[in-house]
């Protein structure tokens, strides 16, 4: 019997008591039913355990790719992409200002060759890959796709998610290059496209991990994000796509703070309120109503005092986010407030969720802490307070034009402000800064990225130049300066002049042309 049929034949404790599916009050709400509450799916992991991801990039393709066939090999489920700033931000390695930044905060990503190193050996077909990249998410993407052709896949299935939500930039994370009305067009043609082409696609990963890290406090991490997610959904229908289509590949990123039971009553909440705003908007099919989510532990916990506490930490943030119910799950390193993870702390963020998953029980029954008094009412308030904020959101004309009018970012900068004079009266005990402290040594075991790879990554863009048929690139890249004026889908134009092997700087560069650069406030 395999590891995941015996798990699913002994839903009993140590003692050999029975453990039901479901426990719910009479009438009360199931699993997997409208509005969710308990979970989108009927068994929830009884069934299936959530993906766990590693998020992983940095330096050169070759250096990440190692990373990802060890993941892969200790047991990780699905490969999770960080990309470096003049990756994010549309810029080539050998730009000026990609100096110092070139591979630092994940891998650098120049062109379609790039993207074939960062996943060789790598089947795409039997994989799902999640990549937080957001202004340049439509170039990205091309490239993966052009990869699994080359690959021979079948791209209907293909899986994986693009963070590709631009909104929360503006508002609490700065790696923008566009104006929102041209950003927006670019999502809903990534929408369009694959839903189509690449149908099991998730085509935006709704964040509200970033707003949380800025400084948002869980209601309005909640309500922020499912503004937001309005705003995307709202925007496609006006484009006459299809919600019970284009939703069904809406997906939601999370944060999960220390606060167990108020992390659990925003998961919980959420999927009720996302419920509601799809259902309002006409959708119908049940599928196209779930809120599915991917959770990463909060960054911005972590502690560089004391780094090994931050273990501890990261449990506490991975059992919210499973009896939350989410749908995917990446742990922080314990050294990730002082460097990128070490392969020994991406391992033992690893064996946390692994150790949740096979070891603490919390996988037995759907929503264990639903019917507790303290989390249902929690689950309520927190709902509560959320449509306040979104009810205010939606008088101001919606999330584009509040974040235009500054309002998400000043009410996410006043409870950062809040937050950290409560750290510095010593009303927030964080254990090993202002509390329980002690005289350690500095802390030695860190990963660093050397900054002679940028001098690398643009030996490999000169031969890329030098080789290529610069004739098709530029063809390619008229033509989506024509498309990007005119009128159309741009995706179908992306994905050739990728496949041209065009650089990401000059794809980004073609659209610079004609949609100019969003000056923030």
């Amino acid at each position: 019997m395999s590891e995941e049929k015996n798990r699913e034949a002994k839903f009993s404790t140590d003692s050999g008591i029975n453990i039901e599916r479901i426990y719910k009050q009479d009438g009360g709400e199931d699993s997997g039913a409208y509005p969710f509450t308990r979970g989108v799916q009927n068994d929830m992991y009884r069934s299936k355990l959530w993906t766990m991801r590693q998020y992983a990039g940095f330096s050169t393709a070759e250096e990440s790719n190692q990373r990802y066939r060890y993941l892969l090999s200790q047991g990780t489920t699905g490969l999770s992409v960080a990309f470096d700033l003049p990756t994010q931000i549309g810029y080539d390695s050998d730009h000026a200002l990609s100096e110092g930044e070139v591979g630092k905060a994940g891998v650098a990503i120049d062109s379609l060759q790039d993207m074939e190193v960062l996943f060789n050996g790598i089947e795409l077909e039997k994989i799902t890959t999640s990549m937080t990249i957001n202004a340049t998410a439509s170039t990205l993407l091309c490239m993966y796709i052009a990869l699994a052709k080359k690959q021979g896949a079948a791209l209907d299935k293909i899986s994986g998610t693009i963070q590709n939500d631009i909104l929360k930039e503006y508002a609490a994370r700065g790696t923008y290059i566009y104006p929102p009305t041209p950003s927006m067009r670019i999502i809903t043609d990534i929408f369009e496209y694959c839903s189509k082409e690449v149908p099991k696609w998730n085509t935006i990963s709704v964040s509200g991990y970033h707003i949380r890290e800025a400084g948002a406090t869980a209601v309005q991490e909640l309500a922020f994000t499912l503004a937001d997610g309005k705003a995307y959904l709202q925007a496609a229908i006006e484009k006459k796509l299809d919600i019970n289509v284009f939703a069904k590949r809406i997906s939601f990123f999370f944060n999960a703070h220390n606060n167990l039971f108020e992390e659990v009553a925003k998961f919980r909440a959420a999927r009720r309120m996302w419920a509601k705003i799809t259902k309002d908007l006409g959708a119908t099919d049940p599928r196209a109503m779930m809120l599915r989510f991917h959770t990463q532990t909060g960054g911005s916990t972590l502690t560089a005092q004391q780094p090994m506490n931050n273990i501890s930490r990261v449990t506490i943030q991975a059992l919210a986010a499973v009896l939350g119910g989410t749908q995917s799950l990446h742990t922080n390193g314990y050294d990730e407030a002082l460097s990128l993870p070490t392969e020994e702390a991406a391992t033992i963020a690893l064996r946390t969720q692994q150790i949740i998953a096979h070891e603490s029980g919390a996988t037995m029954t759907v929503d264990p802490l639903g019917g507790s008094h303290f989390v249902e009412s929690l689950t309520d308030e927190v709902e509560r307070l959320a449509w306040e904020y979104i009810d205010k959101i939606d008088g101001m004309g919606g999330a584009v034009k509040a974040i235009e009018a500054g309002f998400i970012q000043k009410e996410i900068a006043e409870s950062a402000y809040r937050y950290q004079q409560g750290i510095e009266r010593g009303e927030k005990v964080i254990v090993g800064m202002n509390r329980f402290t002690r005289e350690e040594p500095p802390f030695d075991k860190l990963f660093t990225i050397d900054d002679s790879i940028r001098a690398v990554q643009c030996e490999k863009l000169a031969a890329l130049k030098s080789t290529r048929n610069q004739q098709a690139v530029t063809d390619a890249l008229d033509k989506l300066v024509s498309v990007s004026r005119d009128g159309g889908n741009l995706m179908p134009h992306i994905l050739h002049a990728v496949e041209q092997y065009a650089t990401l700087g000059e794809i980004a560069d073609s659209f610079r042309s004609v949609f100019g650069e969003f000056q923030g406030s």
